[in-house]
């Protein structure tokens, strides 16, 4: 212990800087590395200052007292390994007793590059033994900042029992994330903005580059994305310019919101050798000089057994654009056989399956878009559609049609019994029918009959597709009704009605189920938590794992997803329209309808009964998505509920805390802002309403994702499982298709459906799609264990774990259970969707905290 003459004693505290350097991501930046330690040598080094909790600096505008500066020692000599990357630094702090508890820290980082910083661990504190700075973020050099960067201690406390030395850092550290709405943002800006999706066009392209601005108008609504600030177009003040496709991985997120360098790794490899943009021209320019067609299903299997031979002109194109560390995981096999794929698991045990009855209704219980599904309250359905608009689009479904395939029932009867039910893409489409089918592609309104057997499984027993008037909308619909038959050319016509099912079905579920229902709209949560919820709040600590990634994966989707010419518009069948139709659909989402309890009431497939686990009853007791979904929704509920009622203690906590206030606030005004006049959100007064909205925001960014996103591989690989596109329409009788329908079915079915090259680019797609990053963080774990230092919240933690491993020991005994039929079907393929825990790569399992792919 060192005296010193004031009577104040201090000595020495140690701490570890875990970090990691720039060069460590960036193989090409050694100047960089060298740079950083020129300027260590000359003096200019990384400092850090321990910032008190619980004395004030009356000089410093009452926060807290400041120690001295304190420098990372060894930075020339610590040599960073290339491959973990992470380094750790020594640093010792001259301890001042006024300092007492320290709360938080500023650094200062006076080198040429920015760092990574993972944590600080301060070692021996008086009085307090270990203290931990959990930080995960990057810290560029200090010119680039007008205040240093703080970090803040581990512990979580409501803004109003803030310890008041530390009151101010916290709201200045809020206000430099929400920034000033001005300029283009910069990759070291630290800003969480809102702004429209107007960047999906580029007007200065032509005409058929522009899309309609989605978000702040009553024709086009849509949740808000991370602003860029990018300058406008030319041509249109009111669209955002776009960048340059090779500059894509550049695009405006904040630096934390960034994929990590092994996530970047993975998604480049394959994004790369999914080919979406550097291969499309060319790409094309093959496929033209080769029939554009499968011409049979056995053509089809060549590009999981053989792969397709792609001329030696092309590759070089290829090595042009990609760099030499990825060409080897790209040409997977002798350098020429490009187009290899996984062999998908849905035609792994059996080729032939995926065609039967059985497994169509299967996937609409455990498939990928297995939120459709309702229970029938009415026969014939009608519609829901303007009739001054629309005309009549009652259902042309009759008894006949069905009555003899009811298992002994009459309609009435299967009612009552609530064993009817129905997939009904049917008002959703229309409204957009006439402009899809002026496209390349040519499909229908469909709704799909079905009757819950006594063994649990469903049958189908019609199936009607609708198409609009050819005199004008106001006549309603043209449809024709067809229905299962086992041979001849009405078992193909039954094939082709199954396969238009698929194609819309496939569509809604790209477009709607999982971008809009889970990527989109939970971007203004993320952003409103940033904004408005201190990294001490304890609802930030609870949702932040929830967040990861989200930003990133969805602005890269602008780039060269979603955007006008973009990979989704070549591969689902609303082609240019697609992002407006899930506009419009926007308008039918209701927050807490998004909970899974509410959800499947609402679909009539649960009932409530007290009698039941939950208080529900499903109807469909053998529905995979449902059963298994339930048990993760309650897991998720306990553990919000627990941690919840540790920091409020009562509904008033909730009322009075002015964060979280004003991040709900914001979440419904600004984020949501289209939705902002709806009666139904809740009010947040009372600690029920944020248990149920915190679990909401977890369940769609973990479970609802992970069921509708992990398996588009598995079942979607193969494109005549779920084809994404139509063609043309069914033949009619005496039609050459027709005939080549009766002649040949398998070649009638694929001219159908997706081409040749749509194939290829969509399974591309969804193979990247589909994959777990080596460095994926799973419900039930956190990226450190040191995430919150409150025993009770951890302890909660815990329990969360253990109960998701008790499920997927369930979710395993079940799939071994050869009377629940639903769970596995005809094509031998385990329900594993919701199985929370998975390795990286195309596995067809695993919950992720977030949406990050």
């Amino acid at each position: 212990m060192i005296h010193t003459g004031d009577g104040n004693s201090s000595h020495r505290v140690k701490g570890t800087v875990v970090l990691m350097k720039k060069n460590v991501l960036d193989f090409n930046d050694f100047s960089a590395s060298l740079l950083d330690r020129l300027h260590e040598f000359l003096g200019k080094r990384v400092s850090i200052q321990l910032i008190s909790a619980v004395n004030i600096d009356p000089g410093n505008g009452s926060k807290g007292k400041l120690g001295k500066p304190a420098y990372l020692e060894d930075w020339i000599t610590t040599i960073t390994p290339l491959t973990a990357g992470e380094t750790a630094f020594k640093v010792t702090f001259d301890w001042d007793d006024e300092i007492g508890t320290p709360g938080a820290f500023l650094i200062r980082n006076n080198h040429h590059s920015e760092f990574y910083l993972k944590s600080l661990t301060l070692e021996n504190v008086p009085g307090q033994g270990a203290i931990h700075f959990i930080c995960n973020s990057w810290v560029y050099p200090a010119d680039k900042y007008d205040k240093d960067r703080v970090f803040f201690s581990n512990k979580a406390y409501l803004p109003s029992e803030t310890p008041v030395p530390l009151l101010k850092y916290r709201e200045e550290e809020l206000e430099n994330l929400r920034g000033d709405g001005k300029g283009q943002l910069q990759e070291w800006d630290r800003v969480y903005d809102y702004a429209y999706y107007n960047d999906l066009g580029n007007p200065d392209k032509g005409p058929q580059h522009v899309r309609p601005v989605l978000g702040g108008s009553s024709e086009y609504p849509y949740p808000r994305r991370g602003r860029t600030g990018r300058p406008p177009t030319k041509s249109d003040p009111n669209c955002e310019s776009r960048l340059n496709i090779v500059m894509s991985l550049d695009i405006y997120v904040p630096r934390d919101e960034r994929f990590g360098h092994l996530k970047m790794a993975d998604f480049l490899a394959y994004a790369l050798k999914s080919i979406v943009q550097v291969l499309k021209p060319e790409l094309e320019s093959l496929f033209d000089s080769t029939p554009n067609e499968f011409d049979s299903f056995e053509d089809v299997l060549k590009l999981y057994e053989g792969g397709i031979k792609v001329p030696e002109g092309m590759l070089k194109d290829v090595r042009d654009n990609i760099p030499a560390e990825m060409l080897k995981e790209i040409f997977r096999t002798d350098g020429e056989r490009l187009l290899k794929f996984p062999l998908p698991q849905v035609i792994a045990e059996d080729k032939s399956a995926w065609r039967t009855d059985e497994e169509f209704t299967r996937e609409m219980l455990a498939g990928i878009n297995p939120v459709m599904i309702r229970c029938l309250q009415e026969f014939p359905p009608t519609s829901k559609l303007d009739r001054e608009v629309y005309g009549d689009h009652t259902s042309r479904i009759a008894k006949e049609h069905i009555e003899s395939n009811l298992d002994g029932l009459t309609v009435e009867e299967a009612m009552r019994e609530r064993k009817l039910f129905i997939l009904d893409h049917h008002d959703s489409l229309m409204p957009y029918l006439r402009r899809i089918n002026s496209t390349s592609t040519k499909t229908y309104a469909s709704r799909t009959f079905l009757l819950l057997q006594n063994n649990g499984t469903l049958k189908p027993l019609a199936i009607e597709l609708s198409l609009p008037h050819h005199e004008g909308d106001q006549y309603g619909t043209i449809s024709k009704v067809c229905v299962p038959a086992e041979q001849g050319v009405e078992n193909s016509i039954w094939q082709l009605a199954k396969a238009y099912v698929g194609v819309v079905d496939s569509g809604y579920h790209q477009l709607v189920s999982h971008w809009l229902h889970t990527h989109a709209v939970i971007e203004p949560f993320i952003i409103a938590s940033n904004r408005q919820l201190s990294v001490f709040h304890p609802i930030h600590k609870l949702l932040h794992p929830h967040f990861r990634d989200t930003m990133n994966i969805n602005a890269l989707a602008r780039q060269i997803l979603i955007n006008a010419g973009g990979a989704l518009e070549s591969t689902v069948f609303p082609s240019k329209y697609s992002m407006e139709f899930s506009s419009m659909l926007y308008k039918e989402w209701v927050f807490p309808e998004q909970a899974l309890p509410e959800d499947l009431l609402k679909r009539g497939v649960a009932v409530k009964d007290s009698a039941s686990p939950y208080g529900l009853r499903l109807l469909i007791e053998d529905y995979p998505y449902a059963v298994d979904g339930l048990e993760i929704w309650f897991a998720i509920k306990t553990w919000v509920k627990d941690y919840c009622s540790f920091y409020y203690k009562d509904d008033d906590s909730v009322k009075k805390d002015s964060e979280l206030q004003s991040w709900w606030k914001e979440i419904r005004e600004v984020g949501h802002g289209d939705k902002k006049n709806e009666p139904w959100w809740p009010k947040m007064q009372t600690i029920e309403e944020l248990i149920e909205t915190c679990t909401i925001i977890i369940w769609i960014a973990s479970a609802l994702h992970a069921a509708i996103n992990f398996g588009q591989y598995p079942y979607g690989g193969y494109p005549p499982n779920r084809p994404s596109m139509s063609r043309r329409f069914m033949p009619e009788k005496g039609s050459p298709e027709y005939d080549e329908l009766v002649a040949n079915p398998e070649k009638a079915y694929l001219k159908t459906i997706t081409s040749q090259f749509q194939a290829v680019l969509g399974i591309s797609l969804v193979e990247i799609l589909s994959r777990h990053s080596t460095d994926e963080v799973y419900l039930g774990q956190r990226d450190t264990p040191y995430w919150t230092c409150d025993k009770e919240p951890l302890e909660a933690f815990d329990k969360f774990g253990k109960k998701l491993a008790d499920i997927e020991g369930r979710i395993m005994r079940m799939n071994n259970d050869e009377k629940l039929k639903n769970r596995v079907g005809p094509v031998k393929m385990p329900y594993t969707l919701l199985y929370p825990t998975s390795e990286g790569g195309l596995t067809g399992q695993g919950i992720p905290n977030s949406v990050s792919i």
